[in-house]
């Protein structure tokens, strides 16, 4: 086993299996292919930025795991048909599949929460349809495509298993972001038709429905220059009972119970949320 990490909530043994992971290298999926190589797994780091998928693959092995970095277009099949028979031919055929690319676009974002029409700033009437698409074939089809292409190397296995990456966006719609949130809403109803599309196949198939973290994409909506939250911030813990963001390392416990087959066996067509109690507070 891997020394990688020793501040894992808790251990599982993932040794000789392969865990993919696109939208490796951004800090929520970083924190993820850490805790996975910890508990033994040959983890493949797939992001848009090379550099930075292979410096995080090198910082694995460099305390004890086994990673491998790699760039590869989600949106492109023919790229991840290459991707997979790489990883195939170097680690073995993919074990645990975690579908972590994603984002927004500002094209896909409206200025107001609430139409005014006398007041600047753009509205629904001004949602662009190039950044709408944008948004939802990034999050919806950059989950599907990799899904079908690693789940046949999953086929007539066992310990198989898909872990989508869905947001609190999708439970409960968030102002401004019509896009992302009808994406990731788009996610959740897919990792529910999948999971029972390969019940019988031994793939369990769930997804992780994330609170509000600071990361790369979000830092300037949420941090001032000096430090301070921003009001969107501000909204975001008034309406989150544990009263803050979450730490990258507090997905891990449910990314691992998830993954280990004995822990999980029986569970598909879940949406796990971890989100601080963001969900269940009504506002009132």
């Amino acid at each position: 086993m891997s020394t990688v990490d020793n501040t894992l909530p808790f251990s599982i043994d993932l040794n000789n299996k392969v865990a993919v992971v696109t939208g490796g290298s951004g800090v929520l999926g970083a924190a993820m292919c850490r805790a996975l190589a910890a508990c033994g797994a040959k983890v493949v780091i797939i992001g848009r930025d090379l550099l930075k998928a292979e410096a995080l693959a090198a910082e694995i092995e460099n305390t004890g795991g086994i990673a491998l970095g790699m760039s590869c277009d989600v949106l492109n099949r023919a790229a991840l048909e290459t991707c997979a028979a790489h990883i195939a031919s170097t680690f073995g055929p993919c074990d645990i599949l975690i579908n972590g690319a994603g984002g927004n676009h500002p094209k896909g974002i409206s200025d107001q929460e609430y139409l005014n029409t006398n007041a600047p700033g753009s509205s629904f009437f001004d949602l662009d349809m190039e950044g709408f698409k944008f948004v939802f074939d990034l999050n919806l089809m950059g989950t599907l495509l990799p899904s079908q292409v690693f789940a046949k190397q999953m086929l007539g296995r066992t310990g198989c298993s898909i872990i989508n990456i869905s947001s609190m966006s999708a439970i409960r719609p968030l102002t401004k972001v019509a896009a992302y949130s009808g994406a990731k809403a788009a996610v959740s109803n897919f990792t529910q038709w999948l999971a029972v599309h390969l019940g019988q196949s031994g793939i369990r198939v769930n997804a992780i429905a994330p609170g509000f973290f600071i990361t790369e994409q979000n830092q300037k909506l949420l941090v001032q220059d000096d430090g301070n939250f921003t009001p969107r911030a501000q909204k975001v813990i008034a309406q989150t009972p544990m009263r803050r963001f979450g730490e990258a390392n507090e997905l891990i416990g449910a990314l691992l119970w998830l993954a280990e087959s004995k822990a999980s066996g029986f569970v598909t067509g879940s949406i796990i949320a971890v989100d601080g109690g963001f969900s269940a507070y009504a506002g009132v």
